[in-house]
């Protein structure tokens, strides 16, 4: 165990040295690493593979503490600007309102004392599932067999083994991404009929939660009303799910929403110049995309890059983030 410990120290150290290297204190250029996650699983789910159990966020928790300067979202752009950013700088994000950051993240960022933001789809807050969730289950309870969906123009899926129902859910998933609301809603309700029973589950905050995390320092941002693709819908309705989001989550935290995130994220395919504008109208001051990469004093402000932190393994996900911050794209 101590062998271990020192192991870790020895490590720690390296990753410090290596992130000062790529961007010292006072140099004028700062950078920023913002990472992003969703659900958190209180253990692993084969249909969620690329979802952490609180184990791992534990532990990666414990390394940012340890090894980076962890910021606030909307203090650390302020720093950017002002060119005063540290060193090895991170923040976290979680995205769409799962419970589980309030239950499962929540008391590990209290732990290491790390801020966070949260990203809400406030048409969910209180109401059980999202739309990608019900697939998830309907693949998790259908038996064996063909998953046969060609009557609504979804064709037909094998779910004779674990990894046939996984690619079912990630190919329905990416198809009905692009779907508005109510294409969404029609393939969730072909799916509770073929396994007979509502797959709505009780996974996003309540509003009681919403509050506590609040209240616990964790800063509330948009993230639309229903989650569309913005592309996929007509201005009108991209207005109204950005500010309707906005106004939403004010009524309840009391204060104003100043960051949001996009659904998707993907510039020039999830979202465009109109939408960034319309969140510009709407009174956020950032917004954050899925790009790979640093932000820095000359990213757009309402086109900055978050990713998804993957790695499984102490070493290769300091690793990533410091890749990043070095301003790589992989």
């Amino acid at each position: 165990m101590n062998q271990a410990r020192t192991t870790t120290r020895l490590s720690d150290s390296v990753i410090r040295t290596l992130g000062d290297a790529i961007a010292p204190r006072g140099a004028g250029e700062g950078r920023l690493c913002i990472v992003n996650y969703h659900r958190i699983l209180e253990r692993p789910d084969p249909l969620l593979a690329s979802e952490p159990t609180v184990e791992t966020f534990h532990w990666q928790m414990e390394l940012l503490a340890s090894c980076f300067n962890v910021l606030p979202l909307h203090d650390a752009l302020e720093m950017l600007k002002a060119e005063r950013m540290p060193p090895r700088a991170v923040a976290i994000t979680f995205d769409d309102g799962y419970r589980s950051t309030h239950d499962l993240a929540l008391p590990v960022l209290q732990q290491y004392q790390l801020p966070a933001t949260v990203f809400v789809t406030t048409g969910h807050i209180d109401k059980g599932s999202m739309w990608n969730d019900v697939i998830l289950e309907a693949a998790r309870r259908l038996p064996r067999g063909e998953l046969e969906l060609s009557d609504i123009g979804f064709g037909s899926y094998p779910l004779h083994t674990p990894q046939d129902r996984q690619n079912a859910v990630q190919a329905l998933t990416e198809r009905s991404k692009y779907l508005p609301p109510a294409g969404r809603a029609q393939l969730n309700h072909k799916l509770e009929t073929l396994v007979g029973c509502s797959l709505e589950q009780e996974l996003m905050l309540t509003r009681d939660m919403l509050l506590a995390l609040n209240r616990a320092g964790v800063e509330i941002g948009g993230h639309t009303i229903t989650h569309p693709i913005l592309t996929c819908v007509d201005d009108a309705t991209a207005q109204a799910e950005i500010a309707g989001n906005k106004q939403h989550l004010e009524s309840i935290i009391g204060k104003p929403v100043r960051l949001f995130a996009y659904p998707n994220g993907k510039q020039g395919i999830d979202f465009d110049e109109r939408h960034a504008q319309m969140v510009r109208e709407a009174g956020y001051s950032a917004a954050f995309t899925t790009a790979v990469g640093p932000v820095t004093r000359h990213t757009g402000r309402y086109t900055i890059p978050r990713s998804r932190p993957w790695d499984n393994h102490r070493m290769k996900f300091a690793g990533r983030l410091l890749y990043w911050l070095a301003g790589r794209a992989a």
